[in-house]
């Protein structure tokens, strides 16, 4: 029995002194922080790095490891029209649609924060474009822009703004098509937005905002002054996150008009979608698919700053 417990003493002091070293903030912090850093390492990072290693060499579908032919590729997409074209269209698209996406979700989040009665309701309303599945949703919208049978036109029709059996073609027309690409996309991402800001609003300090209103200052004054400057941290990630998402999205675009007529409303991302699956280049496809990461992470990095001096300040 005696020899059992002084075999077990030193045994009982190391793991309590593992515990202790454990337990120490420079260990316990890595330790927690590493599975997280795993998971992400191994779902983004294998397949980002995978992706420059595509763009620099020639594989396709059927030789899906090629030989490195260096920046070539980039070379060959920069001299594109096609490209050069989803260059625009993507930069419209995005700047347009998250343009209208911060103007519309903060009046709308306003609006939700001075109701008291039925806000349940109505933002469950305004989350429903967030929470049904984007294919389907995109669905939706192809039927109500059909050449033929749109309800848009219909309405029209009965306001008298457009002659009776004619149509608009919405996803027909060049300059209608992108309006209607972003529309939709304004649509579907005006909730994710909409509660980030209500959220910003609901964390107000009241006591600011009553000695605004006490000092006679009015609503512009209010909202350029003192709520503006405070919301801008949650602004800043609300537009960080909405532009990395229209930067990258392709859904609505290749649901609605497949990048055309004629690659009207192509986009980067569903070009490398046309160059690398569908045409089976995989390296053009990788090449176009990384071509706008160095303006995204340098859009991520000034965001991120200006959020944090903004909280700082």
């Amino acid at each position: 029995m005696r020899s059992a417990t002084t075999v077990a003493r030193p045994f009982a002091g190391v793991l309590a002194q593992g515990r202790r070293w454990v337990r120490r903030e420079a260990v316990l912090g890595p330790l927690l922080v590493l599975p997280a850093f795993l998971y992400v390492g191994l779902l983004v990072g294998f397949p980002f790095l995978f992706a420059i290693y595509l763009s620099l060499t020639d594989a396709t579908t059927g030789n899906p490891y090629g030989a490195f032919i260096g920046l070539r590729n980039y070379a060959e997409i920069v001299q594109d029209r096609v490209f050069r074209q989803a260059l625009r269209n993507t930069f419209l698209f995005t700047l347009t649609a998250q343009a209208a996406v911060i103007v519309l979700a903060n009046i709308l989040a306003r609006a939700l924060h001075a109701t008291r009665r039925g806000r349940g309701v109505v933002l469950f309303l305004v989350l429903l474009p967030w929470v049904a599945p984007v294919s389907l949703a995109t669905i939706g919208w192809l039927w109500i822009l059909h050449a033929r049978f749109s309800i848009v036109d219909w309405l029209l029709w009965q306001v008298g703004l457009l002659p009776r059996h004619t149509n608009m073609f919405w996803l027909g027309r060049p300059d209608l098509a992108m309006l209607s690409v972003i529309v939709v996309h304004v649509w579907r991402m005006l909730p994710f937005a909409t509660v980030v800001l209500l959220a910003g609003l609901t964390s107000l300090p009241r006591d600011l905002l009553d000695q605004a209103l006490v000092d006679g200052a009015g609503f512009w004054r209010r909202l350029v002054h003192v709520q503006l400057p405070l919301l801008l941290p949650i602004l800043s990630v609300a537009l960080l996150f909405g532009t990395i998402f229209t930067f990258t999205d392709m859904a609505v675009v290749y649901v609605l008009t497949r990048g055309g007529p004629f690659d009207t409303t192509q986009v980067l991302s569903s070009l490398a979608f046309f160059k690398g699956i569908v045409g089976g280049n995989l390296s053009v496809g990788a090449s176009i698919s990384l071509f706008l990461f160095p303006v995204l992470f340098a859009t991520a990095v000034l965001m991120l700053r200006l959020a944090r001096r903004a909280e700082v300040a």
